[in-house]
Order: structure tokens, then sequence, then C-alpha cells
């Protein structure tokens, strides 16, 4: 399989004018854009002022929308099957709280799921009657597909899972977990706001009836983007929690309908800029190839761990075996935070997960704040390198 040149990765931070003045490394919380997308945002908002909102909408709707054939093309999915968001979090909750539960049901998670997430769960859980149950985790303390097979009865109604946690490099075996879900019938929704950018995602290999992801994290799109897919064939009974006359148009006195497609979750009115931008940074990363980023990305996170794991006192936290571009560490007798304030002196940017973002995990743990460093394809070894002699110094 051929990776990315040294020409390309040059070529790709040539378009990222942030490289030239830090070390961005803080790609899991929000990725550089590249110029074609900010150049793309920019002379749409310059249209909009210059000839009105509407106006530009009107000249720009080829534009806008193939961003969902775009989408399509990044998770192997139909157009009719993506509905866009202004973020990942509110397309989940369009899915989720478009679901129906009653007293007994089970919502199966993960341990490692996100705590936005697992709070919907336990509202609709004290609203309903439904309970939460946590897929137990194999040797590895990644999902156990076998532990979830054991569970499965006529209760369980939904089974929700992040593919890779917000504190740390966990992949979990999402297409298994699919292969469960299609057998039984149980509605299965995945939160790939890691992975899609990352790694390939397929949804039909995975499954999934319905997934959402951003636009800010590795896709390298802007803020306030992200979308849904949900299959066709699930789509059809599902009836979103909020409507308005975008989703589901007036058809006469007392009676509306709704879209055939999954924009029936959408609404009216919408950031066509952010949008355009979305879709820029969709075509930007199919045309160097979602698995030369994949492999890109692996690179520089098991360069990194290794270049932490050799200094005294730095711990790594990431589980599992097959680990994605997410490093989580901590240095002993060193705050998280106070790690990322020395780093940020040096213009090095990471982030900090607190044990709030991923609860079970972190209780299950004993999890403190950790450091995140999250390397994408446009940085190099040199960055992580850099990195890496950083934290050696803090640690002294």
């Amino acid at each position: 399989m051929e990776d990315l040149s040294d020409s390309e990765v040059d070529r790709l931070r040539a378009d990222t004018a942030g490289v030239a003045h830090r070390i961005h490394l803080n790609n899991a919380g929000a990725a550089l854009m590249p110029r074609p997308v900010v150049d793309g945002m920019m002379t749409y908002l310059r249209r909009e002022a210059e000839i009105g909102g509407y106006e530009a909408h009107a000249e720009s709707t080829a534009c806008l929308e193939g961003v969902y054939d775009g989408i399509a093309r990044l998770v192997g999915s139909k157009r009719e099957e993506i509905a866009l968001a202004e973020n990942a979090t509110l397309a989940w909750q369009r899915a989720f709280y478009s679901l129906r539960f009653g007293p007994g049901d089970r919502i199966l998670t993960t341990s490692a799921e996100f705590a936005a997430n697992y709070i919907a769960f336990l509202q609709v859980a004290r609203r309903t009657g439904a309970r939460v149950e946590v897929i137990p985790d194999d040797a590895n303390q990644v999902l156990d597909p076998e532990a979830l097979e054991r569970m499965i009865d006529e209760r369980v109604r939904l089974i929700a899972i992040t593919w890779i946690p917000t504190n740390g490099g966990l992949v979990n075996p999402a297409e298994a977990v699919g292969r469960i879900a299609r057998a039984h019938n149980v509605p299965y929704l995945l939160d790939a706001c890691q992975a899609v950018g990352q790694i390939p995602v397929d949804v039909r290999a995975l499954g999934c009836d319905m997934l959402t992801a951003t636009g800010r994290k590795f896709l390298r799109g802007p803020r306030g983007t992200g979308f849904l897919y949900m299959r066709e064939d699930f789509l059809k009974d599902i009836e979103p929690a909020m409507i308005d006359l975008f989703g589901a148009p007036w058809v006469g006195p007392g009676r509306y309908e709704l879209r055939s497609d999954a924009r029936r979750f959408e609404t009216w009115e919408a950031n066509y800029a952010a949008r355009l931008g979305l879709g820029i940074a969709v075509d930007y990363a199919l045309l160097i190839g979602i698995n030369k980023l994949e492999r890109r990305c692996r690179l520089l996170a098991n360069e990194l761990r290794a270049a932490l794991s050799a200094i005294p006192g730095s711990s790594i936290h990431d589980l599992g075996e097959d680990r994605a571009s997410i490093v989580s560490f901590t240095l002993q007798d060193v705050e998280a935070r106070e790690v990322m304030r020395h780093l940020q002196s040096e213009k090095i940017n990471v982030s900090v997960s607190p044990p709030t973002s991923t609860p079970l995990d972190a209780m299950r743990r004993r999890l403190p704040h950790v450091i995140r460093a999250s390397p994408h394809y446009y940085n190099t070894l040199e960055e992580v390198n850099t990195l890496a002699s950083a934290v050696r110094r803090i640690s002294r």
C-alpha cells in the first residue's frame, strides 16, 4: 500500500498556514483547516456581503448540494442518507431522541462512551423507565463482542457506542458490533467523531443504522459542522423529535409530510459558508486518500508513544492493541494542565481530557486529567520528537 511521500507532506503543509509558527498536535480537538477550505468559505462570505445571503445561497446551490455527495462517498452511503448539522452532538441528539423507549427497554453502550451521549441515555432512562447497561470489555479493555452477543434479548432496543473515545487511542470493534446488531435486528448508533478523517469508514461494512461525525477534527473542516448518516430502510420509520417546514413541509390544512430523505432532520436555516467548507474538507481528504491518511496517522502516533514511553515518569493511558492517532499520557508529579501550559509556551498545541469527558472509563481506571496529543498526516516526525523532547524537559 502506498504511503504519503515526503513531497506530498510538504505540499500539504504548504496548504496549512498554522504549521509555519507552531506545532499543532490537537487534531482530536480541532485540526488546522487547509487553505482551500478557508478560501472557499471566505469567497462565499464575500458573496453574501456583496449580493445578499439568499442570493449567495442560490448562486452556490450546486456546490452546496455537492456536499452531500462528498460525504456519501466518504462513508460509503447514498446522498439521501446524509443530513448536515451544526455539530456532531446535535446530529447525534437528532438521531437518538427520535427513537422510542419504554419501561424495561435496554440501551447497551460502552465503557468508553462520551459523557454527552451517556447523559442523554440517563435522561431518556429517567423519562421512560428504560435501562442503560455497559457492554463488558475484553482482556485488552476493548469492547468485547462475545459479551455483547450474550447480552442480547428481546428488550434490547439500542446499541450505541463510541468508535474511538475522546480520551485516548482505543478503537472499539465497530464492525463486529454491527454484525451482531444486524443479526438480531437491533438499532445501532455509532459515534464516529474521532474516526472520520483518520480511518476509512464504510457504513455498509460497519452495519450501523446511524452514524454521526464532526467536521472540525480529523476532517479538517470548520467548527460548527457535523453530519448524520441514517440507513435508508431504517430512516423510513423514524420521525425526528423536532421538525420544521424544511424537514416536514406543510402540505394542506392540518397536515405535514416528512421529507423522504435524511434531510428531514435538518432545519431551514443553516450556516452555508461553514457547510461549503465542510464539503471542501471532505473532498480534500478524499483526494489525498483515506488509506494514506490512516497509515500516516498511525506512524506518527506510534512514534510518539514510543518516544513518550522512554521518558521517566511518563505513563501512556491508551487502551487496546490497534490504536488510533490519539495519545493520552500523564507525567508523574506534574498536573496535566501545567504540562499543557509549558507546551503552549513553546508553541506546541495539545489538549487536556478531564475524567468527566469519559466518566465510566475514568472511574474504572481512576484516571486523572490526561494530556492528549493527536498528530495528523500534515505533522512530521520532527514535530512529534520535538513534543517528546519538551515533555522530557518538563519531567525534570
